[in-house]
């Protein structure tokens, strides 16, 4: 058995894991990645390649060294096809919008995280966390072409991914981390590259379809006009797709992708819940789709994942630096979260959960009456603001859906009311159970008002 000592130990090569080792690893402190992918593997990841915001990323590793992922960044809006209603829908997106190469991306962050002092450890494969009899987070079990080896770190960061097995092998039934996690939360998806001869004309596009059930999706995102990233994904609590041939159907019945090849497929789990109430615990911290910090319609997490990602590497560092790993000391991280874009996307989930309870067809005829504008706002902030005016016209264009109208009113009021609550995110843990006492009481209401299941 070998054993390996660094002052922070990380699980997962993705953006969280490289944006939080770049971030450690420029303060002067050793740090390790332990990526389970060989060295020349890693960075390979399902993913719908779109990237928002990427001029605001985090400088631990520079814009200017991804710039080359950058495959599309003429794209400026979605487009949400409705084929129910023989529709399309344009939203615009605001902020920087891009469809890069992930891959090469992967391998562009490991590389900025390397340049800062780095280590990548691959083909290692954790077994199992090593904790203390108090319940801090001491390290890792692994094993590397058949040789045990353990590394012990006074931080562990978890970017091991949706549903990690490190959360399953650790006991958090003492700490305030979320426990309350389950398979009916995550979707699972699948994606193709796929080469086409002619350039396709929404190339300035993210195309968004629902499937013949409301809980799938399919997306086609032009990583060029030629190359195009699609994919589909369905809820776990629903009766399971047939993923690649659903796919491949789909991609028949379109024209613009007449002889398309497949240059590379990958499959995934992907988080469509709130954030994790809590994600530190003594000695540990969940980052990235971990923690589930991605926008739970749009599916987008690569941003959300970088400042995850540097919030983790900082607090880390502030614990090393006054010897104190407990909740206490690590929850400004979840703080920060919250206050960046977690608050965000567990308001967005409200329509999540107000989806389940409607009809597919009822939904997507709303749908294609409500204004675009209002749309993107609500997609990006969580909330949006509707005028006497503009609620007048809504009402004539969505008749039929008068009913369906209603609650999804009731239900954005509802949601309004939970992101307020997020807004006062307790800032210790001392005040987190009365927090999540009274959004709880916020989610019964917004199930009530719904007739949706509960889900959490």
């Amino acid at each position: 058995m070998t054993t390996f000592e660094y002052d922070v130990a990380i699980v997962g090569a993705g953006t969280a894991g490289c944006y939080a080792a770049a971030t450690v690893a420029k303060a002067g402190y050793d740090v390790v990645v332990v990526e389970r992918k060989t060295d020349t593997e890693a960075g390979h990841i399902a993913c719908g390649d779109a990237l928002k915001g990427a001029n605001n990323f985090p400088d631990a590793i520079p814009k200017s060294h991804i710039d080359d992922a950058f495959t599309n960044t003429d794209v400026d809006h979605g487009r949400f096809e409705i084929p129910q209603e023989n529709a399309a829908l344009d939203i615009p997106v605001p902020g920087e919008l891009a469809v890069i190469d992930r891959w090469e991306y992967g391998r562009l962050i490991i590389d900025g995280a390397e340049r800062t002092g780095a280590e990548f450890h691959y083909d290692t494969v954790v077994q199992d966390v090593v904790q203390d009899a108090d319940g801090r987070v001491r390290g890792l079990e692994t094993i590397r072409s058949g040789d045990p080896r353990t590394y012990e770190a006074e931080v562990v960061l978890d970017g091991a991914g949706s549903l990690s097995l490190l959360q399953d092998k650790a006991d958090f039934s003492e700490t305030t981390f979320d426990t309350n996690v389950r398979y009916s939360q995550f979707s699972s998806a699948y994606r193709e590259i796929i080469e086409v001869d002619e350039p396709v004309e929404w190339s300035d596009a993210l195309v968004f379809k629902p499937t013949k059930r409301s809980a799938g999706y399919l997306w086609y995102f032009p990583r060029t006009p030629t190359q195009i990233n699609v994919g589909l994904g369905f809820q776990m609590n629903e009766e399971p797709m047939q993923l690649v041939d659903d796919l491949r159907e789909d991609i028949s019945r379109r024209p613009e992708l007449k002889n398309a090849r497949v240059v590379d497929k990958l499959g995934a789990a992907l988080p469509t819940r709130r954030p994790y109430d809590s994600a530190v615990a003594p000695g540990y911290i969940a980052i990235g789709d971990a923690a589930a910090h991605v926008n739970p319609i749009s599916g987008g997490g690569i941003a959300g994942a970088a400042y995850a990602g540097k919030y983790a590497g900082e607090q880390a560092i502030e614990a090393i630096e006054s010897a104190d790993y407990s909740e206490q000391q690590l929850w400004e991280y979840n703080v920060n979260v919250m206050d960046h874009y977690g608050g965000r996307y567990a308001a967005l989930d409200v329509y999540n959960i107000f989806s389940t309870a409607y009809d597919l067809d009822d939904l997507l005829g709303l749908l294609a009456a409500l204004p675009a504008e209002k749309l993107s706002d609500a997609l990006y902030s969580g909330s949006a603001s509707v005028g006497l005016g503009l609620k007048l016209r809504v009402l004539y264009k969505s008749f039929g859906h008068w009913g369906t109208l209603k609650d999804l009113y009731d239900t954005k009021n509802l949601a309004d009311r939970l992101l307020e609550h997020y807004e006062a995110y307790p800032s210790s843990p001392s005040a987190f159970e009365s927090w999540q006492a009274e959004r709880d009481s916020i989610m019964d209401d917004i199930y009530a008002a719904s007739g949706a299941e509960a889900k959490y």
